[in-house]
């Protein structure tokens, strides 16, 4: 189970975080791992291979307001990245952020094994 000390060394806004949960340290580290089976990581991968641009905006969007919340900023701000591109309905090589996403998701899942 990751610490806060461990979020923050991997770069999230935990005082933000803890700030909107009352403080409550115990219940940010149980929410976080709940992100790891979103199902929006994948629609977000599958959407932009099927070039559904407007799904895959749908489970950017999603994500980025869950990530927002928990303040999980290394992860957040790919997301971020790609949802703002989905919005703006760009025809882009997304690979690169999608890359970004997995291995910043892969590093905080490590932090709580």
């Amino acid at each position: 189970m990751a610490t806060i000390a461990e979020l923050k060394a991997y770069g999230a806004d935990t005082d933000a975080a803890l700030a909107r949960l009352m403080g409550n340290e115990a219940f940010y580290l149980k929410l976080i791992p709940r992100i790891f089976d979103d199902d929006n990581f994948g629609k977000l991968s599958a959407s932009i291979a099927e070039g559904d641009l407007e799904k895959a905006f749908e489970a950017a969007h999603s994500l980025k307001g869950v990530l927002g919340n928990l303040e999980l900023t290394p992860l957040l701000k790919p997301v971020v990245e790609v949802t703002e591109l989905l919005r703006a309905k760009k025809e882009v090589d997304y690979s690169s952020y999608l890359d970004e996403i997995a291995a910043q998701k892969e590093a905080l899942e490590a932090l709580f094994k």
